[in-house]
């Protein structure tokens, strides 16, 4: 895309394709190796080259050329994936996008050091284990150094108190309240619910928990989740935007899982304060939250490639919720994310071998999952379309017996109870 004349809208179109090239970064975990090879299915440009204009006196002298055309339709630019680029802040762009910009630049810090993670996780459980380490070159579950020391590490490195992802977030969102501010007449309170999303949910994550001592959240990281949650209920479409805004969502919902278990634990063992009442109460606006959000994430998740898919959330286990030790949501069941940035908010306080175990186990759940999924595509071009129709009413029917509501539920318990 070539912006010409006074280039109104470049800037906000960089800033657009950057936010989606950290998504991108995030699904590929940062590692250019296993970037889709698909440069030999885009056509490339045809013709233009040969009829620019005659090189200039720099061109001649340093062997390049400068001319759009001639840079576009050059063979080394016409690669669809080259790689994920360095950190670019513009800081001559307006000021949305450069709040985006600064975004786009905390998503990938988080990926790298996610990678830094899970690499100790695994040099950890092999020397907890007694196995020698893993060779990169050999075991594909490895991660490679380069998707560590990246280039957005570098910068980061190289800058650390003005590109930290804390800082980035933080400025990112003073940024988005002077645009909103400058332009108070045309911003509406639907506008940047999106952005304001992507914040509160990145300034959340990105705290540092109870300074307590005891491990758990702040009141204000809660107040987050519930409105990361709450607004994408209130909004299923924000659930469609490009980027990572629907990972920002689920992993949302699993912290409030891990808020609802801590609870359940610790009213269980007998731990509970004076404030009882007001516990239970969060307890209860908490899960009404989860449920909601979970079937919304889960009608979403299924109609998204495996390959993009982020965590199948497990359903909180109301049966043994009285049972002393029994976790209220077993996250052990859950199907995690592809990408080790999201799969790092459900192994919250798992034991390295737990951690690396779960983390090779949702590679294979993913495969598995694809593999049904083809299975199914095969199935569907070989059917007839009245056999098609029929199989998709049958499945619809079966969802519908086996996800029933709470009223729904609390229905067929009233029924069996006064059968005689």
């Amino acid at each position: 895309m070539f912006v010409q004349g006074n280039k109104t809208g470049a800037e906000e179109v960089l800033a657009a394709m950057g936010y989606l090239d950290a998504w991108a970064y995030m699904m590929y975990n940062a590692d250019v190796k296993t970037t889709p090879n698909i440069d030999g299915s885009i056509p490339q440009l045809s013709g233009g080259c040969a009829s620019g204009p005659a090189k200039s006196e720099n061109e001649e002298k340093f062997g390049v050329r400068c001319n759009v055309a001639n840079v576009a339709c050059h063979p080394d630019n016409q690669m669809w994936i080259q790689g994920a680029p360095p950190v670019y802040l513009n800081n001559e762009a307006p000021l949305q996008s450069r709040s985006l910009d600064a975004i786009s630049c905390a998503i990938r810090s988080c990926c790298d050091q996610a990678n830094s993670r899970f690499q100790s996780i695994g040099q950890a459980a092999a020397a907890e284990q007694g196995m020698p380490m893993h060779d990169d070159s050999k075991d594909e579950m490895a991660i490679s150094q380069g998707s560590i020391m990246t280039p957005t590490t570098m910068a980061v490195m190289a800058h650390g108190n003005e590109l930290c992802s804390r800082n980035m977030v933080l400025s990112a969102f003073a940024l988005l309240q002077q645009h909103e501010a400058a332009n108070l007449a045309g911003v509406s309170a639907q506008t940047n619910q999106g952005h304001h999303l992507i914040i509160s949910a990145l300034d959340a994550f990105l705290q540092n928990g109870d300074q307590d001592g005891g491990g758990g959240f702040t009141d204000s990281q809660i107040q987050s989740f519930l409105s990361v949650c709450n607004t994408a209920i209130e909004n299923p479409l924000l659930l469609h935007h490009g980027g990572p805004t629907y990972h920002m969502v689920s992993n949302s919902a699993i912290l409030l899982c891990h808020l609802l278990n801590g609870m359940h634990a610790r009213r269980n063992s007998g731990g509970v304060s004076g404030n009882s009442e007001m516990e239970a109460a969060i307890f209860g606006e908490v899960l009404d939250t989860l449920l909601s959000v979970r079937k919304l994430l889960s009608i979403h998740r299924r109609k998204l490639p495996v390959k993009l898919r982020c965590h199948a959330i497990p359903r909180p286990s109301f049966g043994a919720s009285g049972e002393e030790g029994t976790p209220f949501i077993d996250m052990g069941n859950t199907i995690m994310c592809g990408c080790r940035g999201c799969q790092g908010f459900v192994l919250v306080a798992c034991s390295p071998c737990v951690a690396a175990e779960r983390a090779r186990n949702a590679k294979l759940k993913q495969e598995e999952e694809a593999a049904r999924e083809a299975e199914l595509m095969i199935d569907s071009t070989t059917s007839s379309p009245g056999e098609e129709e029929d199989l998709d009413r049958t499945l619809y029917e079966l969802e519908s017996e086996f996800d029933m509501d709470d009223d729904a539920l609390l229905g067929m318990l009233s029924r069996i109870v006064t059968a005689p």
